[in-house]
């Protein structure tokens, strides 16, 4: 069984910085958290869902940004992630946004089509 014989497994004795994906992730969360608490006493009860949308769409926007001007691929790779995370919070929170908040966010004119 060759599977078992692990006496092929070779060791290097230098490895890669680690890229600190998690503790990243785990920072922006907490932002976006604070930033939410933040703003929770500026914005209506109905618009703040919306606004926390927006704000993770900008801020995985900005996360891309920076991954793309990163030069080194390790990091670059932990960035993305991030960055699709981002975004992947927000478009889950969006499916719990009513459509009726948007249109209170809007605004219905009264002209006729």
């Amino acid at each position: 069984m060759a599977f078992l014989n692990r006496s092929q497994i070779i060791r290097t004795a230098e490895r890669a910085p680690s890229a600190h994906g998690k503790e990243l992730m785990a920072g922006v969360l907490l932002a976006a958290l604070l930033a939410t608490l933040a703003i929770r006493d500026l914005v209506p009860a109905d618009a703040l869902a919306p606004v926390i949308v927006t704000l993770l769409f900008a801020v995985g926007a900005a996360t891309a940004g920076a991954a793309w001007l990163c030069q080194a691929g390790r990091f670059r790779i932990a960035w993305l992630d991030l960055a699709g995370s981002l975004t992947f919070l927000g478009v889950v929170i969006s499916v719990l946004i009513e459509p009726d908040q948007f249109i209170r966010l809007c605004g219905v004119s009264d002209q006729s089509e």
